[in-house]
């Protein structure tokens, strides 16, 4: 898309170096929801610098995919990708939608915190009003803070440490969320304007029969993020995935900048993630 286009952009380049210590079927998420209106490039290469084969599969709202079968050595990624960004219609909450992320998930014991929850915020009145309590609550009582917890850890640590990284504050938003009867969906994103830079984790929560996106960390603003994956927890979008092949640590790298200019952020107000 030119530069000199009025219309808002968000351009993202990504790069994931893969050292694989038994070749097989990996999984990567890394490229933006297939619905988005975007142009992009992608590229997977071998150690000896040959593509390797993948093909895409793609999930619930757009997330992709991209399946490898990686040989032994370092896969190298590498994607880029100028993202249209701007008002979009709200999706409405299907009734599958409703019943698959209403209930407990694997880094979301919702089921555990359904008494605290009752009591923190079942009276409070309406939709906007109880998931902004909610996300006001888990960004109040948390201090980010990077490797502090580990990835086997639920949304009870971070509740209970009273510390944690983006994915661990989405977690907990949708685990309360969801002890209150509200859907509520996990969305790993790219965000311009975060600081350091990485891939980012949000909270889409059904309000009033609408998906509504919430950022319990407040470190970048909601209008420019862009969606990668949309899950009931981080099991569901993770970066990679092992499917019969072993790699070691994963080194990922990230810029997402928004064009013309980084809007600003109110955390009271309700926004919609493309």
């Amino acid at each position: 898309m030119p530069e000199s286009t009025t219309v808002p952009t968000a351009v993202v380049t990504t790069l994931l170096e893969i050292p694989v210590e038994q070749a097989g079927r990996l999984a990567v998420s890394a490229a933006v929801a297939a619905h988005l209106e975007r142009d992009e490039t992608l590229a997977v290469t071998g150690p000896d610098g040959a593509e390797v084969d993948h093909h895409v599969v793609e999930l619930d709202r757009g997330t992709r995919l991209h399946v490898l079968d990686a040989p032994e050595g370092t896969v190298t990624l590498t994607y880029q990708a100028r993202v249209t960004l701007g008002p979009v219609a709200a999706e409405p909450v299907s009734e599958a939608g409703a019943f698959q992320y209403v209930l407990p998930s694997r880094y979301c014991p919702s089921d555990r915190l359904e008494g605290f929850a009752g009591t923190e915020f079942g009276a409070v009145e309406g939709d906007a009003e109880r998931a902004h309590r909610i996300v006001a609550w888990v960004h109040d009582r948390l201090t980010y803070e990077s490797g502090s917890t580990t990835a086997t850890d639920d949304a009870l640590t971070p509740m209970l440490g009273g510390r944690g990284v983006c994915r661990d504050y989405a977690h907990l938003v949708v685990a309360l969320a969801r002890a209150v009867g509200m859907p509520a969906r996990y969305v790993s994103v790219y965000a311009p304007g975060l600081s350091p830079m990485d891939a980012h984790a949000v909270t889409e929560i059904a309000v009033d029969g609408v998906w509504q996106v919430f950022d319990a960390t407040r470190l970048a603003p909601r209008a420019s993020m862009v969606r990668i994956g949309t899950g009931r927890d981080a099991a569901d979008v993770a970066i990679l995935t092992g499917l019969g092949g072993a790699s070691g640590p994963t080194r990922f790298e990230v810029t997402a900048t928004a064009w013309p200019d980084l809007p600003t952020d109110d955390a009271d107000a309700l926004v919609v993630l493309g």
